[in-house]
């Protein structure tokens, strides 16, 4: 069931409130900013992960995706939410695994932790934030190269800083919940307590 307006108000607001932060910034990216998106701190929020969960599982749904994985550390809390509120309701049931950073060489070993994508498997890769795509675009090749299709990227917020030009340009779509844009315009409008 998708976000209703008063759904995607609530997550917006989590996000203002507790992710978005006004500075100088360095990024993952190298790049500087003068602000910072830690989605972490909606991801891992009751209500957070909920309405983040639903939101992309209702993505995975439309694009045909069985699981839904992305590099650890920011899409941890993403894909969870994903898989148990796919769960919860009626519909079809949507896998999650995780990208590791590397390669694991001890125990049974792999670049993934879960259940490993199947060859041809239907997979959207999620992380919380996207700036120049590098970090999507990095867990995109991983995962076609264990054999599995890559059907969309997904991320909480575009930046807007060119991420959405590079992920498209290597040939895959991307969906995002939120944009920059929205974002900053949200926090710029009168509202309550403001």
């Amino acid at each position: 069931m998708p976000l209703s307006e008063g759904e995607r108000e609530t997550l917006l607001r989590l996000m203002l409130d507790r992710a978005f932060r006004v500075g100088d910034f360095l990024l993952t990216s190298g790049r500087r900013s003068p602000y910072y998106f830690d989605g972490r701190l909606v991801t891992l929020d009751p209500m957070g992960s909920l309405l983040v969960g639903r939101a992309l599982l209702e993505f995975a749904r439309e694009d045909g995706a069985e699981a839904v994985c992305g590099p650890t550390l920011g899409a941890d809390p993403m894909v969870t939410a994903v898989a148990l509120c796919s769960a919860l309701d009626q519909g079809p049931r949507v896998g999650a695994f995780i990208v590791r950073k590397g390669t694991k060489e001890h125990g049974v070993g792999g670049e993934f932790a879960g259940p490993p994508p199947t060859p041809g498997q239907p997979v959207a890769v999620v992380d919380d934030a996207l700036t120049s795509g590098g970090s999507l675009l990095a867990a995109a090749e991983r995962v076609q190269a264990a054999g599995a299709r890559v059907v969309c990227l997904y991320t909480l917020l575009d930046r807007e800083e060119g991420g959405r030009e590079r992920v498209e340009a290597a040939g895959h779509r991307l969906r995002a919940i939120f944009t920059r844009s929205e974002l900053l315009a949200d926090s710029l409008s009168p509202g309550p307590g403001r």
